[in-house]
């Protein structure tokens, strides 16, 4: 028989599980470099009007204000549902055009439906991401990083998909994309969701499960990343790449042995002894001897027949970790539940009526940071806006990136990306997981505060973004991993951040709209800068008297040179910026991680308003 404390258990690492799944579908914006050509070629669009496109699929994926308003309001399912019907609809939609099915349809048209569709992500980030952050709300650096992590990887994913299924086809590729995420979404939805506070006190194994699924994953990029290369130099038959792409989703299927585990204890009787059980153990002796009932009942006095010394002692230092981990979480829940009864002012209807007659004086203490912030108090912080430009530099300049690699290709000789796709993606990914992992232990054996790895990032960045611009050979290969890299390390640091700073309670709003600044970097340094200096250098080397067709096609380093040494000037910005946002907080992580090696409570306070 399943114990109820077990299932629960059990339940929010199922949807940890879950979450993992639909992360991995919801990577679907970094597509865009696969089927962006076709779309060019078939609706014969110049560059300016292809990076205006990549403006809206990156506005779609970042744009979530409602999903962040609505998590506090809806289940997480409606919000998966939600997402799944933007992809159908959008790529649905752009399958229909390329394919042929339909006539094309005007431009504005386009751009409405590229946004639709990359839409879909933001739900399925807002919905994952605040729903296991308030399941493992002491672990938030790890959680973030394998979530994170996992959209990176997507793409990577995708491409085994592209290569495997679909013959390297974009058609298919936009069916797939329009199909496939919203499958994964609807078979999850029932399993991602929040479960009960008290289940929610960090247990002492914990960090070992979350180590065994970081192991999976760093296996599962190692894999992507051996087969990738072997793909690309051995041709294989469909039968060996479809093999490929099963044991792919093993790997995938692989954290759904934590669950099991812990249910497998109770289904074969290996349970461990709780409260109830242990104070069964203590009754006999209590009987036999009065005298102890003027002690303090001891654990370790329960009975050992049939027990080794050794396995007496360490049960017994379990058990006791176990009761003291739950008692822990007993109390603070009850502590922060009464502390809760003193500030209902701002949501109790006949205080608020009292404060507007007069009758009561209600304090006006703006929240510090660490507390809990809503959308409008965040906006008024020095802290938000430094965090969000900092985000802005990092990853409006690689996202410009992303969008051109497909035309960067080309014009240093590359017709076939998959490669280039697959390493950004991969490596995508060991940057969100490593942030997350890196930026959670150094917080909290050093209070180091976590802007200074996005700092660190935007360093590297500027050298990347020169490796680019000079073009020698083998550079794009070097350049792809890096950015990747250093993409990543942004997402899995501002989340955790933004958190700490403004807290858990209207985190998907906040959160939602700290993400706007990556479309705004995209419109400003990829839809105007790079692709106008684009368009610009391909007149230049065609001549005017070329056919249209030439003129928009630009070969040799030039064709983004200036373009990358304007992005290095921005990660330069971006990491002064991160200095002063390390310097300003500084002081809420010493606070935050000093006093005391546990979590905080007020991560409990906000699990319960969600309750």
């Amino acid at each position: 028989m399943v114990r109820a404390s077990n299932a629960l258990v059990a339940t929010k690492w199922v949807g940890l599980s879950a979450a993992i799944w639909v992360q991995a579908s919801a990577g679907n914006a970094y597509m865009f470099a696969f089927y962006s050509p076709t779309l060019k070629y078939v609706l014969s669009y110049n560059q300016v009007q292809l990076n205006n496109l990549g403006v809206a699929k990156d506005f779609g994926e970042n744009v979530g204000l409602l999903a962040g308003v609505l998590c506090n309001k809806l289940p997480p399912w409606t919000l998966l549902c939600t997402g799944a019907l933007c992809g159908f609809v959008g790529y649905g939609s752009l399958w229909l055009v390329v394919s042929g099915q339909i006539a094309p349809i005007p431009y504005w048209q386009m751009f409405v439906l590229q946004c639709i569709a990359s839409n879909s992500a933001t739900w399925f980030n807002t919905a994952v991401l605040v729903t296991c952050m308030r399941n493992f709300p002491h672990s938030r650096g790890t959680v973030v990083g394998i979530l994170k992590g996992f959209v990176g990887l997507s793409a990577a994913i995708f491409a085994q998909f592209y290569t495997a299924l679909l013959s390297s086809d974009a058609s298919q590729l936009l069916l797939f994309l329009a199909v496939a995420p919203t499958v994964v979404c609807l078979a999850s939805m029932l399993f991602v969701r929040p479960v009960s506070a008290v289940q929610n006190v960090r247990n002492s194994d914990e960090h070992k499960k979350f180590d065994f699924i970081t192991a999976m994953c760093i296996t599962l990029a190692g894999y992507l990343l051996i087969i990738t290369f072997i793909e690309r130099m051995v041709v294989m038959n469909d039968v060996i790449l479809i093999m490929l792409t099963v044991v792919m989703v093993l790997f995938l299927a692989a954290p759904l042995a934590i669950p099991v585990k812990i249910l497998s204890g109770d289904w074969f009787g290996i349970t461990q002894i709780t409260e109830d059980s242990l104070q069964d153990a203590l009754e006999p002796l209590l009987e036999k001897d009065p005298k102890a009932n003027a002690q303090p009942s001891n654990p370790t006095s329960m009975s050992t027949e049939g027990k080794s010394p050794q396995e007496v002692a360490t049960s017994t230092q379990t058990d006791l970790r176990a009761l003291d981990y739950e008692e822990k979480g007993k109390n603070m829940i009850l502590h922060e539940h009464n502390l809760a009864k003193l500030t209902q002012e701002d949501d109790d209807p006949e205080i608020l009526l009292a404060v507007g007659e007069g009758a009561v004086k209600k304090s006006k203490r703006r929240p510090r940071r660490g507390e809990d912030f809503n959308l409008r108090q965040a906006l008024v912080k020095a802290d938000f806006w430094l965090l969000f430009f900092t985000f802005f530099c990092g990853v409006g300049s690689g996202v410009t990136v992303i969008n051109n690699l497909g035309q960067i290709g080309e014009a240093q000789g590359y017709y076939n990306i998959n490669i280039f796709i697959s390493l950004f993606s991969i490596a995508n990914f060991l940057g969100r997981l490593g942030g997350g992992s890196l930026s959670e232990h150094y917080v909290r054996s050093d209070a180091l505060p976590r802007p200074l790895w996005m700092g660190i990032a935007q360093i590297i960045l500027i050298f990347v973004h020169l490796i680019f611009a000079s073009a020698l050979p083998g550079t794009l290969y070097v350049g792809s991993i890096l950015l990747g890299l250093c993409y990543g390390f942004h997402f899995s640091i501002m989340v955790p951040t933004a958190s700490e700073l403004f807290g858990l309670k209207h985190f998907g709003k906040i959160y939602n709209c700290l993400t706007i600044s990556n479309p705004l970097g995209s419109f400003l340094f990829s839809g105007f800068i790079a692709g106008y200096l684009y368009d610009a250098e391909a007149k230049k080397g065609s001549g005017f008297g070329s056919n249209l067709k030439d003129q928009e096609t630009c070969t040799g380093s030039h064709c983004f040179r200036l373009t990358f040494y304007v992005l290095a000037c921005v990660c330069s910005v971006g990491v002064i910026l991160t200095g002063v946002l390390t310097y300003r907080i500084r002081s809420v992580y010493t606070s935050m991680y000093t006093k005391s090696p546990h979590p905080s409570t007020s991560d409990l306070q906000a699990q319960e308003s969600v309750e």
